[in-house]
């Protein structure tokens, strides 16, 4: 979830690191409601979709753990070992670890808290969540199958920097898995960044119109969990940070001032 204002300033690097992560560290640290475990904006599938299936106990979290789904079963994903960069409160990597079943899911946040939240609600086998840089990601060459970023790489400094190091980490044949808004400009801007990598683009989808249905359809669950865990001196700023219904980043995607798409990158085989 990301304020207007914040998103017009994603443009100058030095604000990205600057802002984005103490603005994480204080909500990890601040609002811990027990059933909020993502931050993104959510999404509602293609008609051609399969319908998901869910426990009881995450119903709740059905749009944003969509946004999740949806993207990393755009592969197959069971077996491997995966990372994900910008894992937050560490929703998204536990839905995968318990749905998807990878071999192995890391987590990796800048923010300390969150790291600190994710790790206390959702570490278990096969799931851990770890402090690190997307821009100098603490892992060894070729140590991944899949990568997941799920509306983070906004937040970076440099997103080249950021795909360097994805290319690094990933196994040859491996994956990129991306998902995140822009303006239009933005988006032409990081596609030509995928591209810049030299790993095979395999998938773009459009999903701006998914992603403005999810935040309709989460309207209520977003509005109670606001009233119920949000100070009143901030509830303004906070719905426009959460983007409900109405508010500009809502107002924005309808109107085409931003957009929304994912992509599927896989990095070549090594030849002989």
């Amino acid at each position: 979830m990301i304020a207007p204002l914040f998103l017009k300033l994603t443009e100058y690097p030095a604000f990205r690191r600057i802002i984005w992560k103490p603005v994480y560290e204080t909500m990890a640290k601040n609002f811990k409601d027990s059933d909020w475990h993502f931050m993104n904006y959510g999404y509602v599938p293609f008609a051609w979709e399969k319908a998901l299936t869910l426990r009881e106990e995450d119903e709740i979290n059905r749009y944003p753990l969509q946004l999740y789904h949806y993207l990393a079963s755009l592969i197959d994903v069971s077996g491997t070992e995966m990372l994900e960069v910008g894992s937050g409160r560490g929703g998204g990597a536990s839905y995968i670890n318990k749905y998807l079943k990878p071999k192995q899911i890391t987590g990796l946040d800048i923010a300390y808290n969150a790291v600190k939240l994710a790790n206390e609600n959702h570490a278990t086998r096969g799931l851990k969540f770890v402090q690190g840089s997307a821009e100098n990601l603490p892992f060894s060459d070729e140590s991944f199958d899949v990568v997941i970023n799920v509306e983070s790489c906004h937040a970076y400094g440099s997103v080249p920097a950021f795909l360097k190091e994805v290319k690094r980490v990933l196994r040859p044949g491996g994956y990129l898995l991306c998902t995140d808004m822009r303006s239009p400009n933005g988006m032409r801007t990081l596609k030509n960044n995928l591209l810049a990598t030299g790993m095979c683009l395999s998938k773009e989808e459009v999903i701006t119109e998914n992603v403005i249905n999810a935040i309709e359809y989460e309207e209520n669950i977003k509005q109670k969990r606001i009233s119920d865990n949000i100070p009143k001196w901030f509830t303004k700023a906070f719905k426009e940070f959460a983007g409900v219904r109405g508010s500009q980043i809502h107002q924005d995607l309808k109107n085409s001032s931003l957009v929304y798409h994912r992509f599927v990158l896989q990095k070549h085989f090594k030849t002989i």
